[in-house]
């Protein structure tokens, strides 16, 4: 009772917008000055010698009234109880804590920010490519495959080839047709990179064998002329996550060679993955044009509120970019007359490079240039020398050292239709606007919801699209910390790298299969029963597919599993390398999914280490060493949500009993209108977070952040509610998510003000739910 009055006051209070008076008078803000502000602050921005941080948080009222009783005023916290611990709750909630006063004390704008890492690279290559021609990625995968009767003369066949994995032995390819003494086979076609970072090729074979990768001119490696007994070759080539890039690969058996046997393997490694064969999947028989990678190394960028962001600007970052621009310009210095489309003895050569000097400063400005800019760019730099092949170099250099290159609408004001589709290239590619959002822009046609709608369905199908999709989720899942995962080799012995590797491949495809389905259901990506696992996987997770088997959708036949959320590869990443780790399980759903604010612990505490409590569970020891009431501000909902896991051990293998005691995976959390929903297992919770407002909000937020990289408060108060509410509606498709986010985005300026007639209607928010004090059950 004395709870539900507590949550009745603290609600009367916050709908009503005034704090209630203590019997002696006092206010919940005069309570706050007297007992609070000499380790907090009169306006809640930190003591140094107390408390520094400022008063910043999403704790309900409820929680922060139940927070206050318990632990202050520090050292004697009896001084502020019942009642009084409402006022100040209230009074701190609505001065500083609540969504309203943060817009208020801190109002939210569009900040004027460079490109960021990311995008500069994947700006400078569609710059560069952008003067060659292009292709569709479509549905066909493997590569074009030739065969031949001698080393690439008298073709016999072609056809396609899924991979390059051939073990002919001394037997002919092509029984009847070719000699198995001598032939030679051809693998043309594209490949697509799932992420960026350094991918290392390799060619298993002990015949000859050359591959390109990209570069249609040198090979990447050359193993045409053979020595010693190694059978494989490796080289590394940096690639752009989300791009594809041309391949060919030759293969020849010679008669006058000593190996009588012919094989030939084509595999990679991706970043942080183990070697594999190159799948199907990221190959094409289609072609694509080479592509320019930027190689120099850049600082990275800031990431203090959860997305990277081009806010900082360094000695290092202004010399990475000077070193990039030098890189760019002998690039195109050394091939501008395939990229200028013309010929060094060609009467009109001068002509197209001034015409290539115009279009690559426009490209890389996103719109076209008035008188002034001409002047500056082209004009100049083509009558400071008579080489014109000079003169582009150094109009490459002057372009790609502007602010109107590097930095996001340089000029302020209302945004113009170029404006609208650098923010459509930027959010959905991180990159420059191509021909079909530039020609858009030039006739008029990004003005309304409608067109902008129209262009985003366009650029979905982009794999650039896929590639950013696809980091957003690394990050939000976290994932990018697990490098180096690794587990106690007694208890777990057949965890070795080539399984982590396949964890990781598991979770892409389970990610791709959700994402880019039909329905693009959010919620699946939490309640789904299946996963991807080939035969290894399946050997080691209890399944009974063969040992050879490829990745393919299965549903593990023990224990609840609850999506992404139970993922192997994530429960094996938030564990110990013996032992499961509740902790780092429950932070990640509180902050990824949730989106709750965790400070860092007051100080560094190792784990209970398991042989010390031999007796004791992994929930039984976290219970002990978490006890402490400074632990149990924030482990009061970290635990309970890791706890739910616990059916789950340290490589992510169900298990219904730890130390022969059944597991106890039960748990209450306390909603932010004080609300306390209880679930018994993870599926519950996940039952749970799929329907909360509260995982809707965060994700909507995230992902806002990341495809936008601007503060949501800055579009208006209003933004975030429509973008929940039109999630909610359109059955929380995920790739719908993402259209109605670019066009909320679309018409900001930066003084925070919306083009509103370009807006869709705006409804009213809505009403703040009441704050229940009642425990809330999931059921199955």
């Amino acid at each position: 009772m004395q709870r539900i009055f507590l949550a009745l006051l603290l609600f009367v209070a916050a709908e009503q917008g005034v704090v209630a008076r203590a019997a002696d008078g006092r206010s919940g803000a005069e309570i706050y000055k007297q007992l609070c502000a000499s380790c907090h602050g009169l306006s809640g921005e930190g003591v140094k010698a107390h408390y520094a941080k400022p008063l910043v948080g999403d704790k309900s009222i409820v929680e922060l009234a139940e927070l206050i009783a318990k632990t202050m005023p520090e050292g004697d916290p009896e001084k502020c109880v019942g009642p009084d611990a409402a006022r100040v709750a209230a009074y701190i909630y609505e001065t500083f804590y609540s969504p309203i006063a943060q817009a208020r004390n801190q109002p939210a704008k569009l900040e004027l920010s460079r490109l960021t890492v990311r995008q500069y690279r994947q700006s400078v290559a569609d710059l560069v490519g952008s003067f060659r021609w292009t292709n569709k990625w479509d549905d066909k995968r493997g590569l074009k495959g030739e065969y031949f009767k001698k080393r690439t003369s008298q073709k016999e066949l072609e056809r396609l080839d899924p991979t390059v994995d051939f073990d002919f032995g001394e037997v002919s390819p092509l029984v009847g047709k070719i000699e198995p003494v001598e032939f030679g086979m051809r693998w043309s076609g594209s490949l697509l990179a799932p992420e960026s970072g350094d991918f290392e090729f390799i060619l298993e074979t002990q015949n000859g064998a050359r591959l390109w990768v990209n570069d249609m001119q040198t090979p990447l490696i050359d193993g045409s002329v053979r020595s010693g007994k190694d059978v494989a070759l490796r080289e590394s080539v940096r690639l752009l996550g989300g791009r594809a890039y041309p391949i060919r690969l030759e293969f020849f058996k010679s008669k006058e060679a000593k190996e009588k046997t012919a094989r030939i393997v084509l595999k990679w490694k991706q970043p942080h993955r183990e070697p594999e064969v190159v799948p199907a999947r990221c190959l094409s028989p289609v072609a694509f044009p080479e592509l320019f990678i930027s190689t120099v190394p850049f600082p990275p960028d800031d990431r203090s509120v959860g997305y990277e962001r081009g806010t900082a600007v360094s000695e290092a970052w202004e010399q990475a970019v000077m070193d990039s621009a030098i890189e760019v310009s002998a690039y195109v210095y050394a091939k501008i007359s395939e990229l200028a489309g013309t010929k060094p003895d060609a009467k009109d050569r001068n002509e197209k490079l001034r015409e290539f000097a115009r279009k690559f400063a426009e490209r890389a400005f996103r719109r076209p240039l008035t008188d002034d800019l001409k002047k500056l760019y082209l004009e100049r730099p083509f009558a400071e020398t008579p080489d014109p092949e000079l003169a582009v170099k150094r109009c490459v250099l002057l372009v790609l050292m502007s602010p109107r290159f590097l930095y996001h609408e340089v000029d302020h004001g209302k945004p113009d239709s170029f404006d609208v589709a650098a923010r459509l290239s930027f959010g959905l590619w991180d990159s420059l606007p191509d021909q079909g959002l530039m020609q858009a822009a030039a006739q008029g046609k990004l003005s309304t919801p409608a067109e902008v709608r129209k262009q985003a369905e366009r650029m979905l199908d982009d794999p650039r699209t896929r590639g950013k999709l696809h980091d957003f989720f690394v990050q939000w899942l976290r994932v990018d910390h697990f490098e180096e995962l690794s587990k106690d080799t007694k208890r777990f012995p057949d965890f070795d790298d080539a399984l982590v590797s396949d964890l990781h491949t598991a979770l892409d495809l389970f990610l791709d299969d959700v994402i880019w389905s039909e329905s693009s259901d959010f919620r699946q990506l939490l309640l789904a029963d299946s996963l991807y696992l080939n035969g290894k996987l399946s050997k080691f997770y209890g399944g009974s597919l063969p040992a050879d088997a490829p990745f393919q959708k299965v549903s593990l036949p023990k224990g609840p599993r609850a999506g992404v959320l139970t993922h192997p590869y994530l429960m094996a990443g938030y564990a110990y390398n013996a032992t499961s780790s509740p902790i780092h399980r429950g932070v990640f759903i509180a902050r990824s999914v949730l989106g709750r604010a965790l400070r860092p612990p007051p100080e560094a505490v190792a784990p209970l280490a398991a042989d010390l409590h031999a007796e004791l569970t992994t929930r039984q020891r976290v219970d002990l060493q978490t006890k402490a009431e400074s632990c149990q501000a924030c482990h009061r909902m970290i635990n309970p949500l890791g706890f739910a896991f616990e059916n789950f051990d340290a490589v992510g293998r169900f298990r219904a009993e730890e130390k022969g005691k059944p597991i106890d995976a039960t748990g209450v959390y306390q909603t932010r209108t004080g609300e306390k929903v209880k679930f018994s297992d993870v599926r519950e919770l996940a039952a749970f977070l799929a329907r909360s407002d509260e995982t809707h909000e965060a994700f909507v937020e995230q992902l806002f952040h990341y495809l936008v990289k601007q503060p949501i408060l800055a579009y208006g108060p209003q933004t975030h509610i429509e973008l929940e509410r039109s999630f909610a509606a359109q059955g929380f498709h995920i790739r719908k998510l993402m259209i109605e986010m670019l066009v909320a985005s679309a018409f900001g300026s930066r003084d925070g003000s919306m083009a509103q007639n370009d807006l869709p209607a705006k409804s009213q928010a809505a009403p703040t739910a009441p704050v229940k004090g009642q425990p809330v059950t999931v059921k199955k």
